[in-house]
């Protein structure tokens, strides 16, 4: 116990002197900021180690302070008993937010009501990253004080929920957790995540604006009392797909500023991070671990487990970041992301633009302008718009430079509004529809002003905006023809001779066009029967009927007149007159009239009573006369007869005009007119009878209607054929034809449709034309090169003779067929200078005239000019000239002795005529001249030039007439050779060794990387221009003498002709030779597997064997001679076909010839090298071609082994047919032979071909012959011969096809083909088989059959093709044609790796110039049955079979699934192949007999009660043409089942309340599973258990406070306090206080209440009358209304809420608000007239007494007149341009008039500029 003491003694001294410490600290403080106790973040004080006294000295030490420090008091602060507030203290915190106090002292000696302390933040910027967490330093600054006698490093404790704000800390590597302070410092937060901060021990909420007591909080985007409009939220879902050659994968790129990331991996894959920064800056991270880390500034939170990763990212990201996924299993993976990306493109408000006006008034507007966040600049508009949460601002605006213009300067400025604004315009809406159909109606249309931005969006604007054009017309007329009307015809004769009668005339309805149409108003149509009186008495009583003349015509005008149509309106409706009452004489007729009206709504016809129609009713009945009766026509008196007829002699003639019917329609369609037929017709028979019988002037008017109204149907409109595009042979014409619709005809109205609208087919675009020969004419080709580089050279083309024929060809003809000049052929070519050179006078004669002697030759520096002239230079200027090329020695012959007399033979060179091709590459040549070279690049040369009877040292050598000494890149020596050291292109050309008098040339070509001669440039060879190609067909039409060959003892030119033309046709050969597809070049690493003895044959110091040197092929040159003589006496059709077969011919004597040199080398080798060590086969396959060359015969086959040389007998052998190389024989014009693989090409004077087929084998093997794949019967014609070959015997085109030899015996079979064909259109060798491989690695097949494969085998198809000439074969996949990069040659097509995009139908088409022809095969790709690891329809269906029921999916290896009896399960087959498999489902390996259904095409299989299988296996057998697969599933049945073997926790501790219940679990053999398994079964009876009833403890029981005393001025409140228990039976038992005060203390049972003293409102006096102006002389003034007690001590206004506030404000008269405002007059309006005239006046606010300028507020009452307007806003005259403003000078002088608006006020000033 003492040590204790004493350690708590020691305790307390070390606290103590701390203490002391912060004392002087404080008092330092105190000195330099009195008026306020303040301790800095570093001195950590625990509050309870501080005596009472002590704090007591702090305080009293800081009362005393000096006044200035103390803020002026507030009205509230006066008026209270507290001093004003002192000074903020310092910060407790220098960053990451802190707390400042302020202080204030109670000035009264009473109790001061508030608080004497408050608190604002301070110091809120973000901490540096190296200041570390403020609550872990307060807890590190405990580290160097003991703790229970050790000292520990202690760590923050933080968000501790109960009391945040104490200070509690851990000690590192334990669990001891201890707080150290009740509280920590000012401003520390309560929890990490949050802004709240602990002041005083309390945690006060702190808003984002970081506010004390705010409760305002950042939105998602991060944004302060944002409302999220900055940002969007980005959810998605990422699923990896797995792919062979793809190890990762992205996710998703989250942008830079981005917040509140979340990712969430599931499956086995792996995520990783990118990030880019704004500079450019990658980095990685690789995400291996779980933890907390900083990436690019960005704080990441990654947490790793089994087959789960998730990913935050609170943000904002400082980079771009790149979330990626790196493959790690065979099972697929699902990212799921969520975060708000930042809007980075925002509308930004502009500053108002400049003002309209510099003076007088003007306006000013703003704009928006889209600006990028990220790189802090403006961007396009669209930027902006792509946002849907961006709402661009409205401009706003304001008036602006209202002060008047000065007087003197008489200008005012005007800025156009377009130039910093885009400028508004008229919009209209279409009119509405005419208000009358005719006689002039109107319409209307809506004219608003829009205005445009750069992305096309329109918005309305206000109208004055737009006035600087004339606003559209929103009113104007329409339909303004007159409207149908009618038109009354002449009156007939009255019906009478006397007295009273009628007369008659025709009404027609006539439109504006004259025609007869409706539309008129019965209302308004005139009668068409009046009464008329004939002034002559009448004599005779009159009839009792009255009687109506029946003219014909006024028959046929009532009954298209009188036809009333039943309408809307209520009308007369006539029907049909009844026949008259006689059969003769006069009688009469009845109708029925009828009151009808149209019921709209139902379009059925009512019938109303009489009186509802308007109008006069027709007539229902009238007189009728049906011609005389028989014998009664004396009855009548003449007079009756005058009386009845009216005397008119009408009635007795007997022709009379009558209307029949309408024409036919003008048009079938778009409206047309008809005519009434009017015709001459005999009254009794019906007749028609001549015009001439009718009387003229009763002919009846002319009648039209319209018809065929419905608009025509769309139709091919044909334009105009265009002139012939040539005047001869075969032209063009062209012309427009479209699909047209005729809307109206009245308009001519059109409409242009899609072609595919017009149903009929469309006529051709194009045709032939001018098809005749055209005249012979010249056809020059292109200018060639020019032949020199420099200076003067010479251009030449070809021009031939040529007549267009009418088939389009063009035949070409000798030159005397045409008839005009032929065109230049040769022009001269302008170059530049050339480069100065040495120009060599001829050599002098030698020095000596016998022996050896020397020649010179002068050297002049010349320049040539581009004119070919040329100047003399200095020659320094010339490249420097070697010594020995201006002398040479010279050999004139011994000088003959004086006795005998001299006699010398002249030199020779020992020339070889021979041709090499090197065909690998090698270091060195060695050759003699006289021959023809082909090489390589990069090989060195040496070259011989062997003399007899002349000196080696005194030969010389040119190169193409130029002479050659020695250089660097060649060695001339003085023994009779030349080296020349890596051939390169410019070495090609002629060659020539001089030995005095004797030459010998050898020519060098180059063979490029392509097999192909390299072109050379050989100046000199053919004069100046260089070698031009020509090809072998050319070559041949040249003259017999030169094919035969030259002898080269003519002049100096026939060699360089003679050696330039056999150098093309050598040329032609060789290439022809080199491009052969069988060259051993193709094969060369076979060559190089030959020995050194083959290699080093041509080794510097052998060199007698030029000839055959190693990888050099060489021929003689009488050879090709022999080939050229050959081509030239073959037709010309078939040269390029005998040329192939010739080359072919060629290489295999070239080869024969070197393979037996080869074998000689061997042999010759094998003799020096012992037989028994060293095996060496008699015949080495050097390539395939070379192999096949050297078995020529059967022999070849046959076994050279030294066993068969001891007479062995031969071993079994398969059937092999001989490929012969060697070309087709032409024996004769008429008879052919050839070999198999070969093309028989059929000439007109074919008689006989014979296909000859050599084979091989043991034993013998059986020769048989088809003809495209159908056995060939022989005939009369088609002989097999002894030797088994074909002949075929007067060949004709049905003989045309591929004819193949089949040979075979026991062992197998050999087929080879050869194809025979006419100079026509192609053949291709075709098959209809269907070819299936499902194991084979590798599939071959002909053109046309169909194949079917696995996947991943390589197909190739097979298209052989013949004809002549020769066919190009193209190849296409689904008509498309494929590209070089497939494996396409020699017309095979190899598809390699097949997989199903390579299925398709590929085409093989072989074309040449007589025509083509095209082949197909199908290729399907098999792909046998495969399991998936998903069944997407399953989901389908379970989603649709209910709750009840199961799924589960089949697997290879199997799958289990346990359901309950009765209820039903789904089972999935998840296969993939290719074609679909078919599906049969298996139960224990027997076909199905429980009761399902089949789903999804069989793929689901239903099983509606699984009680039907009891056990057993589930199988699906997936079968396709590939193969089959096999997946299986198990049935397991076991029941869910409710147990009740626990229970639940007591309700209640003690009393009588206390139960327990059992608790219900849901068991799946004995194992616990989710409860929802077994709500079908019914729940067991649950019964409660009583528990914990006994006695409770003895407690305080309390009630409620009684009402207050008094509610002011202080009084007291009571309550009963009592001590009782609760026992077990439930009853309440009181008991002594001392049992309850045991366990707690006593509660109080009596306060005080209402202590706030009695208050009441006490107003002052009011103050003066100088408040704002509210109308004229009227302010307001002001007074104070406080709260006091009857002391008179002020109070809250709290306390005096509850009685009337007396008025604070009320009105007052004053002097100073006797103002208005005052306007000058109107400026003169800048305009007369226009839109664009404004004026101006002047608005001040005056004194209404002084009249003297008040500021503007004090007029703010009353609303300000507007000080500029619109004027003289009238249309100017457009007859006269004049300027209609004053300011058109200016207007001018600012280059203003090519704009709109200026250009129209100012046109007279403008049009003058």
């Amino acid at each position: 116990m003492a040590a204790a003491a004493g350690q708590r003694r020691g305790t307390a001294a070390s606290l103590l002197s701390l203490a002391l410490r912060l004392l002087a600290a404080a008092q330092v403080c105190g000195d330099q900021n009195q008026g306020a106790v303040f301790l800095r973040e570093f001195t950590l004080i625990r509050r309870e180690s501080l005596h009472d006294d002590f704090l007591s000295d702090v305080l009293n030490n800081h009362k005393t302070e000096d006044p200035s420090s103390r803020t002026a008091r507030s009205e509230e602060d006066q008026d209270s008993l507290w001093d004003a507030w002192g000074s903020w203290s310092e910060c407790s915190r220098t960053c990451g937010g802190g707390a400042s106090y302020s202080l204030r002292r109670c000035l009264s000696s009473k109790i001061c009501e508030g608080r004497n302390i408050r608190y604002r933040t301070c110091s809120n910027v973000d901490c540096p990253p190296e200041a570390g967490d403020f609550r872990a330093q307060q807890c590190s600054a405990h580290n160097d004080v003991k703790y229970q006698g050790q000292f520990y490093e202690w760590l923050p404790v933080s968000n501790d929920p109960d009391n945040p704000c104490s200070l509690k800390c851990q000690a590192r590597g334990a669990a001891l957790v201890v707080e150290l302070a009740p509280k920590v410092l000012d401003g520390t937060r309560c929890y990490t995540e949050s802004l709240d901060m602990c002041i005083s021990g309390l945690c006060q909420i702190v808003g984002c604006d970081r506010q004390l007591g705010s409760t305002v909080k950042e939105d998602n985007c991060g944004v302060c009392n944002g409302d999220g409009s900055t940002c969007r939220m980005v959810r998605g879902q990422y699923k990896s797909q797995l792919s062979a050659n793809k190890l990762d994968d992205t996710v998703v790129a989250i942008p830079y500023g981005s917040r509140q990331i979340r990712l969430v991996l599931k499956g086995p894959d792996h995520l990783y991070l990118e990030t880019k920064t704004l500079q450019g800056v990658k980095s990685e991270n690789s995400l291996s671990s779980t933890g907390s880390f900083l990436m690019d500034n960005s704080s990441i939170d990654f947490q790793k487990f089994p087959e789960k990763e998730i990913l935050r990212i609170s943000g904002p990201l400082t980079a771009d970041f790149t979330v990626k996924i790196r493959y790690a299993g065979a099972a697929d993976s699902s990212v799921q992301f969520i975060f708000y990306q930042p809007i980075i493109h925002r509308w930004r408000e502009t500053d108002f633009f400049p003002c309209s006006a510099s003076c007088g008034g003007g306006y000013q507007l703003t704009s928006a302008e889209c600006f990028d966040l990220r790189s802090n600049r403006v961007v396009a508009d669209q930027y902006c718009h792509y946002y849907p949460e961006n709402i661009k601002p409205k401009p706003k605006l304001q008036e602006c430079n209202l002060d008047p213009c000065p007087a003197s300067d008489g200008y005012k400025q005007i800025m156009p509004y377009d130039l910093y604004h885009p400028l508004p315009r008229w919009e209209s809406t279409p009119w509405t529809a005419c208000s009358s159909s005719c006689g002039g109606g109107i319409q209307s249309r809506s004219v608003s002003c829009v205005e445009e931005d750069i992305q096309g969006h329109i918005s309305p604007v206000e109208e004055w905006k737009c006035m600087y054009t004339p606003k559209m017309p929103v009113v104007q007329p329409c339909n303004i023809f007159d409207c149908p009307k009618w038109l009354a015809q002449e009156w007939s004769p009255c019906t009478v001779t006397c007295g009273q009668g009628l007369r008659y005339r025709v009404v027609l309805c006539i439109d504006h066009r004259g025609m007869h149409t409706g539309g008129c108003s019965p209302k308004t149509k005139p009668h068409i029967k009046e009464e008329c009186i004939v002034p002559t008495p009448c004599y005779k009583p009159k009839e009792k009927l009255p009687i109506e003349a029946k003219l014909p015509w006024f028959k046929q005008a009532q009954e298209l007149e009188e036809g009333a149509v039943v309408s809307e309106e209520p009308s007369f409706i006539p029907e049909a007159w009844s026949t008259c009452s006689v059969t003769c004489g006069v009688g009469s007729q009845v109708r029925l009239v009828k009151c009808q009206v149209l019921l709209s709504f139902s379009q059925s016809v009512a019938d109303l009573p009489i009186d509802e129609c308007e109008g006069p009713k027709p007539v229902s009945q009238r007189a009728c006369y049906s011609g005389p009766c028989s014998g009664e026509a004396t009855e009548y008196m003449p007079e009756e007869t005058e009386l009845l007829y009216g005397s008119l002699q009408e009635f007795d003639e007997l022709y009379d005009w009558e209307y029949e019917g309408f024409t036919a329609c003008s048009e079938s369609c778009g409206g047309g007119v008809q005519e009434a037929v009017v015709t001459c017709l005999n009254r009794q028979t019906r007749e028609t009878a001549d015009e001439t019988l009718c009387i003229t002037s009763r002919r009846p008017p002319q009648l039209l209607k319209a018809c065929s109204l419905d608009p025509c149907p769309p139709r091919w409109e044909i334009g105009k054929w265009s002139t012939c595009s040539l005047t001869c042979g075969v032209g063009l014409q062209t012309r427009d034809v479209f699909c047209s619709h005729l809307l109206s005809r009245e308009t001519n109205e059109t409409v242009i449709l899609a072609d595919e609208l017009c149903y009929k087919p469309k006529p051709s675009l194009v045709r032939a034309c001018n098809r005749f020969d055209c005249p012979p004419s010249w056809y020059p080709t292109e200018w060639q090169a020019c032949s020199q580089t420099c200076g003067s050279g010479v251009q030449k083309r070809d021009a031939l003779c040529k007549k267009h024929l009418a088939d389009g060809s063009l035949l070409e003809l000798p030159e005397t067929f045409c008839p005009t000049p032929r065109p230049v052929t040769q022009q001269a070519c302008k170059n530049e200078d050339c480069p100065n050179e040495w120009l060599l006078s001829d050599w002098t004669e030698c020095s000596v005239s016998c022996g050896e002697g020397i020649q010179s030759q002068n050297a002049i520096c010349r320049k040539v000019l581009e004119t070919g002239g040329f100047i003399i230079v200095n020659s320094s200027l010339c490249p420097p000239l070697p010594f020995s090329s201006l002398i040479r020695p010279c050999v004139l012959g011994s000088c003959a002795r004086h006795n005998r007399p001299a006699h010398k033979e002249s030199p020779r060179i020992m020339a070889i005529k021979k041709v090499y091709i090197q065909t690998r590459k090698q270091k060195k040549l060695h050759f003699i001249v006289g021959g023809y070279a082909y090489l390589l690049p990069k090989t060195s040369v040496v070259l011989r030039c062997p003399t007899r009877r002349f000196r080696k040292s005194m030969i010389t050598w040119e190169k193409d007439d130029k002479r050659l000494i020695s250089s660097a890149h060649i060695t001339i020596a003085p023994y009779g050779y030349m080296k020349i050291h890596h051939l390169k292109p410019s070495d090609t050309g002629t060659y020539t060794c001089i030995a005095g008098p004797a030459q010998e040339h050898f020519v060098i070509k180059l063979i490029g990387s392509n097999k192909k001669i390299i072109a050379g440039q050989p100046a000199g060879i053919m004069e100046e221009e260089a070698m031009r190609k020509v090809s072998l067909n050319e070559a041949l039409r040249t003259e017999e003498k030169h094919i035969n060959g030259i002898l080269f003892n003519g002049s100096k030119a026939e060699k360089r002709g003679h050696l330039a033309d056999t150098s093309r046709w050598y040329d032609d050969i060789v290439s022809r030779l080199l491009q052969h597809r069988r060259w051993p070049g193709e094969n060369l690493e076979s060559w190089e597997a030959q020995e050194s003895t083959e290699r080093n044959t041509s080794s510097e110091e052998d060199q007698s064997q030029e000839y055959s040197l190693p990888f050099t092929v060489v021929t003689e040159q009488k050879h090709l001679d022999d080939i050229i003589r050959n081509l030239s006496q073959q037709p010309e059709e078939l040269k390029d076909v005998y040329t192939e077969q010739f080359v072919v011919q060629l290489a295999h004597e070239v080869f024969k010839s070197y393979l037996e040199n080869q074998e000689s080398v061997l042999k010759a080798s094998r003799r020096r090298v012992d037989s028994t060590s060293v095996e060496y086969p008699l015949h080495r396959h050097v390539s395939g071609f070379t192999s096949s060359l050297r078995m020529s015969s059967a022999e070849a086959f046959l076994p050279t082994s030294i066993g068969l040389a001891n007479g062995l007998h031969r071993p079994r052998q398969k059937p092999a047919i001989l490929r012969k190389i060697s070309a087709a024989q032409q024996l004769s014009a008429s008879e052919v032979v050839t070999h198999l693989g070969q093309t028989v090409v059929l000439a007109s004077g074919t008689l006989s071909v014979l296909l000859h087929c050599e084979a091989v084998g043991n034993p013998k093997p059986t020769i048989s012959w088809a003809k495209n794949g159908e056995e060939v019967k022989y005939n009369d014609r088609m002989l097999l011969q002894p030797d088994d070959s074909l002949q075929i015997l007067a060949p004709i085109e049905a003989d045309v096809g591929f004819y193949a030899c089949n040979a075979s015996n026991a062992l197998g079979s050999d087929s080879v083909s050869i194809a025979v064909t006419l100079a026509g259109k192609p053949l291709i060798k075709a098959s209809r088989a269907t070819v299936i491989n499902t194991e084979s690695p590798a599939v071959t097949a002909d053109i046309g059959s169909t194949v079917k494969t696995i996947q991943r085998a390589n197909v190739t198809i097979s298209c052989q093709v013949a004809g002549v000439p020769e066919a190009e074969v193209t190849w296409f996949k689904n008509k498309v044609k494929l590209s070089s990069a497939h494996h396409l040659h020699d017309g095979l097509l190899l598809i390699a790796n097949v997989s199903l995009s390579d299925q398709g139908l590929y085409s093989c088409k072989a074309a040449n110039l007589r025509g083509e022809v095209t082949e197909s095969s199908q290729l399907l790709v098999l792909e046998p049955p495969q399991p998936l690891p998903y069944l997407e329809d399953l989901t389908a269906v379970l989603s649709s079979a209910g709750t009840n029921t199961h799924s589960v999916l089949t697997s290879p290896s199997g799958t289990k699934m346990t359901v309950s009896p009765g209820s039903s399960a789904l089972i999935g087959c998840a296969v993939d192949g290719h074609p679909i498999p078919n599906i049969t489902w298996l139960y224990s390996g027997e076909p199905l007999s429980l009761q399902h259904h089949l789903l999804a095409a069989g793929r689901i299989l239903q099983i509606l009660n699984v009680s039907d299988a009891p056990g057993g296996e589930i199988s699906c057998l997936a079968q396709n043409e590939a193969g089959s697969l096999t997946q299986k599933t198990s049935l397991a049945i076991q029941e869910y089942r409710w147990s009740v073997d626990k229970l639940m926790a007591c309700s209640a501790s003690c009393g009588r309340r206390g139960v327990q219940l059992p608790q219900l679990r849901c068991l799946l053999d004995g194992a616990e599973v989710n409860i929802s398994h077994c709500k079908e079964k019914p729940k067991p009876a649950l019964q409660p258990i009583a528990c914990n009833r006994r006695d409770c403890p003895s407690r305080w029981m309390v009630t409620s406070w009684s009402p207050c005393t008094q509610s002011c001025g202080g009084g007291i409140q009571m309550r009963r306090v009592t001590c009782q228990r609760l026992t077990a039976k439930g009853s309440s038992v009181p008991m002594s206080n001392e049992a309850c005060a045991q366990v707690s203390k006593r509660p109080m049972d009596t306060q005080k209440c209402n202590r706030q003293p009695c208050a009441e409102w006490v107003a002052s006096s009011w103050g003066q009358c100088n408040g704002p102006c509210i109308g004229p002389r009227l302010a307001v003034q002001h007074r104070q209304v406080f709260c006091q007690t009857k002391d008179g001590t002020s109070v809250s206004s709290d306390q005096c809420s509850v009685l009337p506030r007396p008025l604070s404000t009320q009105n007052c008269w004053t002097d100073v608000c006797g103002v208005h405002w005052r306007v000058s007059l109107w400026t003169v309006c800048t305009a007369t007239c226009g839109n664009y005239g404004f004026q101006s006046r002047r608005v001040d606010c005056v004194h209404v007494r002084t009249n003297k300028p008040m500021l503007e507020h004090h007029c703010s009452w009353r609303p300000r007149p507007v000080n500029w307007q619109r004027c003289n806003i009238t249309p100017c005259e457009n007859v006269e341009c004049r300027d209609t403003t004053r300011y058109c000078e200016k207007v001018k002088q600012l280059k203003l008039c090519q704009l709109t608006q200026f250009k129209s006020r100012c046109c007279g000033t403008c049009g003058k500029a």
